[in-house]
């Protein structure tokens, strides 16, 4: 039982919440690059938050379920079909066999996460699912899903699904995203900046670049300039670290980021906010908001409280519908 890759897609692959505890011998953790959309996917199937799941970009990949399954489909909203019907995101959808799931249009966001119910058959390595493009390892042989891949299903039951429905309720996703206002707290050199620098940072727009990647975001933008220009050691990064390059513009480390880094640490973005910075584009414009390493930890708290939440109304949801079916 699983699906089928059909087409291909640009950069389609398996990921979970990635794999942690190895950073110090130079492997990154990897995962998602939006938790929030990863997360919420595996809560409306009734799924551990930490499973496995089906990250696409546009244009994304054709599948072909050939057998029956609950499914939910969350993030970028790409214009997913069902066997030429329109499907909507943030909601559990039952899928009937030989089925194929379609994106038709990018309509917003740039990552969007295909969940199962009880997840996916995947490689697994250090304790994760997630695809290490760079050590080749993970997910399916460690690589970019390719046409005629074929990703079994954990669950083998048989759900006998006739037609395809919609379950009756969705997932608000809206005060989990701040509309492309992205909240960081000062890095370890931010002081070594010019005052004016300082002002722009948190003044002006930086727009994404097209050189830009599950490692790292590169911006386009005002230059920012040192006071000092000492050199740096090489020191520990993580996802969301924003450095500065000798051009005088920035770049944000994401998922695949390399575990450290000698560039001048000038900001971090807060975890929180991460989801945000995941599902903009190239081309798209950004600004920076610094907030407290107080502040941060606080909304940081209520974004995990509302996940708690939706976690719980999905499971009383999900319990509730199949023991009346």
């Amino acid at each position: 039982m699983g699906l089928r890759i059909i087409k291909s897609g640009i950069a389609d692959s398996i990921q979970d919440l990635g794999r942690y505890g190895y950073q110090q011998l130079g492997i990154s953790p990897g995962g998602v690059m939006d938790r929030i959309a990863a997360i919420i996917a595996n809560t409306l199937v009734g799924n551990k938050m930490g499973e496995p799941v089906l990250e696409m970009h546009f244009p994304a990949a054709t599948i072909l379920f050939e057998t029956s399954m609950m499914i939910a489909i969350t993030g970028a909203d790409f214009g997913a079909t069902i066997n030429g019907m329109e499907v909507l995101i943030n909601q559990p959808i039952l899928v009937p066999s030989n089925t194929e799931l379609r994106f038709t249009k990018h309509k917003k966001g740039s990552k969007v996460y295909l969940s199962v119910e009880e997840g996916f058959e995947t490689q697994n390595w250090l304790g994760s699912s997630s695809t290490s493009f760079q050590l080749k390892k993970g997910g399916v042989e460690g690589r970019y899903l390719l046409k005629n891949d074929f990703i079994p299903f954990k669950n083998k039951e048989d759900l006998e699904i006739d037609t395809l429905m919609h379950l009756p309720w969705r997932a608000s996703m809206a005060e989990f995203y701040t509309n492309n206002r992205i909240d960081c707290i000062i890095g370890a050199e931010y002081a070594l900046l010019e005052k004016i620098s300082q002002k722009s940072l948190v003044t002006n727009q930086f727009k994404i670049s097209n050189q830009s990647n599950r490692m790292g975001y590169r911006l386009e933008g005002q230059a920012l300039l040192l006071s000092d220009k000492k050199e740096c050691v090489s020191s520990a990064v993580s996802f969301g670290t924003i450095q500065l390059l000798p051009n005088a513009q920035m770049i944000i480390l994401m998922a695949d980021h390399q575990t450290t880094g000698g560039y001048p640490r000038i900001g971090q973005v807060t975890t929180s906010s991460l989801p945000t910075l995941a599902q903009v584009s190239p081309g798209d414009s950004i600004s920076f908001e610094l907030v407290t390493q107080e502040e941060a930890e606080a909304i940081f708290l209520q974004q995990q409280q509302n996940l708690q939440q939706l976690q719980n109304a999905c499971n009383f949801r999900l319990q509730e519908y199949f023991k009346n079916e």
